[in-house]
């Protein structure tokens, strides 16, 4: 009987269900903050939402029931029931708040559709060598901070009078938020200015954002080639196992090209 249930939780037709569900049920809640269509379809709302809430509870205990104890080793299942724990808490009285956290729903999207698990996955395993590179770009924020507020903090208090200033100025600078009218504005006291601006900004909005761009990229890749080498027979890496796949279907057709070219019992009794 479990694995039955296994069979059909892990089916195609029933992945689309849910996440059909999902779609439906965070389509219901973006429609609810209009007034006028909850004052007149307030009803059916609420009910789709009850549904599709208690469409993914029976998810999940179906889940329980089939994996047993797997259930709890796999992180994404703790990720929806988390989820839909959040909305099964009562919405009333202090926690009124709650309510506005059932739209979290359709963040189960990220577990049922496989290429956004992938890219989430991605993503968490790219957080110790973006968390370097954070470091790295606070560094340099913090230098040019004390530079800016040293050369500049006279003559534009507005933007570079102290410490705190200067780190608020440079990071909407980094950003690339009305740099220029911040450069002019420094550039009327200090023509050379434009020099330490736009070195800031070569290093910060540059250098460092393709810095975080190449570790996401790193971290897919990487993500990519366990996946594959996972699908692959057991003991077997990816990249080896493509290859004997490969020999295998290159001697299947020699093999089918010879007994095409071997003549058969008929064709050999005519040459007699």
């Amino acid at each position: 009987m479990r694995d039955r249930v296994r069979q059909a939780l892990e089916s195609t037709w029933f992945q689309r269900a849910i996440i059909t569900v999902i779609v439906v049920n965070a389509a219901t809640l973006g429609l609810e903050t209009s007034p006028s269509i909850l004052a007149s379809y307030g009803t059916v709302l609420h009910i789709v939402d009850h549904a599709a809430l208690y469409v993914f509870v029976a998810e999940l205990l179906a889940k329980m029931y089939a994996d047993r104890a797997r259930f709890v080793r796999d992180p994404w299942n703790l990720f929806d029931t988390v989820i839909v724990a959040v909305s099964l808490l009562p919405a009333a009285g202090g926690l009124s708040v709650l309510r506005a956290l059932r739209i979290l729903r359709a963040l189960r999207l990220i577990s049922v559709v496989p290429s956004l698990r992938r890219v989430v996955s991605a993503l968490l395993s790219a957080v110790p060598g973006m968390a370097s590179i954070a470091l790295l770009l606070a560094l340099v924020l913090y230098v040019a901070s004390v530079m800016g507020t040293k050369l500049y903090g006279a003559a534009s208090p507005d933007y570079f009078g102290d410490l705190p200033t200067s780190l608020f100025t440079l990071f909407q600078t980094m950003t690339g938020d009305g740099w220029s009218d911040i450069n002019r504005d420094v550039m009327e006291h200090h023509p050379s200015a434009w020099v330490f601006f736009v070195i800031f900004v070569l290093i910060c909005t540059f250098v460092v954002l393709n810095l975080f761009i190449a570790v996401v990229v790193s971290a897919m890749e990487e993500e990519h080639q366990r996946e594959r080498g996972e699908s692959a027979p057991p003991g077997l890496p990816g990249e080896l196992a493509a290859e004997l796949a490969a020999e295998l279907a290159a001697l299947r057709a020699e093999i089918a090209a010879l007994r095409e070219a071997m003549p058969t019992p008929e064709s050999a009794s005519s040459m007699r």
